[in-house]
């Protein structure tokens, strides 16, 4: 795989990672205009996982696009 190749994947990958964790924040949203609170506890614990994955994808992304 080229390089351009590589980090065209890299970027796909963190904006999906990205748009993964705004989802379970839109969710947590939802379940607090709801006022379902332990959905929306749920949910931020998820949005933070996914957060955590989207930064790594886009420092490796950024990084390989840097080279």
């Amino acid at each position: 795989m080229s390089n351009t190749n590589e980090a065209s994947g890299l970027h796909t990958q963190a904006a999906a990672d990205h748009e993964a964790a705004a989802a379970h924040h839109h969710k947590a949203a939802k379940c607090h205009d709801q006022k379902k609170l332990s959905d929306a506890k749920d949910s931020s614990k998820r949005a933070m996982g996914c957060c955590k994955t989207a930064n790594k994808s886009s420092e490796t992304a950024c990084g390989c696009s840097e080279k």
